[in-house]
């Protein structure tokens, strides 16, 4: 069976921003977007043109700076922010508008203070005016997550005869159970009139900690796109991380999946977005978290040491990472501690490593991790001479070391 194309929908520039603290300039903004083109991320949604002036241009001068990838640029069903995101797209080789409306319960009635008909009636016309603009359109069925499938279907099937080219299902609030998620997108693909002829899209928040299980399930209930961002960042919780469900796809093959994404940059472009927005990724954070490929239990330490996929279902290489990291700690075994010692250029026999061993855990039980510095003090306190040969051991016994 020939396998499918998820394509990655990368919003790291605009739901991505939203976190408080993570304001980007115009010039950090072309860097990232260059650097999701290099990686290989099939749209950028670049920001929200009528949010501010300083966001239109900077949308525009995405749009001059990149030339394979689609740019997209955010608005609400309304017609000044249609207008002004047509605009900001002007020099786009592939522009879309990502445009839209609530549509549960919840957003109808205390959001909009509105009706069921009235909203899929702004629905139509945010579309139909978007179309004057591009011919790539992505409307957004917001807080979706929430919504009644019936009535979203109605919606859905709207908006696709007036010329959506894509539909985002988000779960705005993270509120839904993957089974539920997936559901959803299934029951769409089964009840909408012409939803074969757009892609439907996942756009999950990370509330619950469901961002990637929910946009997986989506894609194995016949979702085509996934909105996400770099590490995951994004409002409140974050949304669904790019590398997670790159990575989930790219590992499990019986998915039957693909994405055209170069995952030999994710660890470059982790850092990259780090260091512009300022948000730190947790140490144990999938994929990029410094502790994503480190390991500090001896046991795992030993088998990772004799073969790496004992531990570890990801090569770090393939993401981008030159190799995993052995962390000595009080946890470590001597296996640990002869392979950290051999890269400093100390080859140990067994009596050698059991004395440096003892020397060690004292250091150890100290402190959280013993670094080279002070893995070479170790080795100088056991009396290891520039031959790699310990001339005294405390009961004066001379050891070997090979």
């Amino acid at each position: 069976m020939e396998k499918k194309r998820i394509q990655i929908f990368d919003t790291t520039l605009r739901d991505g921003e939203q976190v408080p603290g993570c304001k980007l300039n115009t010039k950090e903004k072309i860097k990232i977007a260059k650097r999701l083109e290099a990686l290989g991320v099939d749209v950028i949604e670049a920001g929200f043109p009528t949010s501010s002036p300083g966001d239109y241009q900077s949308v525009q001068e995405i749009c001059r700076s990149v030339s394979k990838t689609a740019v997209c640029a955010l608005s609400r069903a309304v017609e000044k922010d249609i207008e002004i995101a047509g605009q900001a797209l002007q020099y786009a080789k592939r522009p879309r508008i990502h445009t839209g409306i609530g549509t549960s319960n919840c957003h109808i009635r205390y959001k909009f203070n509105s009706t069921p008909d009235k909203i899929i009636e702004r629905a139509i016309h945010a579309v139909k005016y978007a179309k004057r603009f591009v011919e790539d359109v992505e409307f957004y069925a917001e807080d979706a997550g929430r919504t009644e499938n019936e009535f979203l279907a109605k919606v859905c099937e709207n908006v696709i005869k007036y010329g959506a080219t894509v539909i985002n299902i988000p779960d705005t609030t993270g509120f839904c159970l993957p089974e539920e998620y997936g559901d959803k997108i299934r029951f769409l693909k089964e009840n909408v009139k012409g939803i074969h002829k757009i892609k439907l899209s996942t756009h999950c928040h990370n509330d619950l900690g469901l961002a990637t299980a929910n946009s997986l399930s989506g894609i194995m209930n016949g979702a085509e796109q996934v909105e996400c961002t770099i590490n995951g960042i994004g409002e409140r919780a974050g949304n669904t991380s790019l590398e997670e469900i790159v990575m989930i796809i790219k590992q499990n093959s019986h998915l039957n999946l693909f994405t055209n994404i170069n995952t030999k940059l994710i660890s470059s472009t982790s850092h990259l977005v780090s260091e512009c927005t300022g948000m730190r990724v947790q140490a144990n954070k999938a994929i990029v978290g410094i502790n994503a490929f480190s390991h500090s239990s001896g046991i795992h330490q030993d088998g990772v040491i004799k073969k790496r996929e004992t531990y570890e279902s990801i090569n770090p290489e393939d993401v981008g990472i030159d190799q995993s990291s052995i962390v000595l700690t009080a946890r470590s075994g001597r296996a640990a501690l002869a392979y950290r010692c051999k890269k400093l250029g100390h080859f140990l026999n067994k009596n050698s490593l059991d004395l440096v061993y003892s020397i060690f855990l004292k250091y150890a039980d100290e402190k959280k991790e013993i670094t080279d510095r002070e893995l070479k003090t170790i080795l100088k306190k056991a009396n290891l001479n520039a031959n790699n040969k310990i001339l005294h051991t405390p009961n004066n016994r001379r050891i070997n070391v090979v």
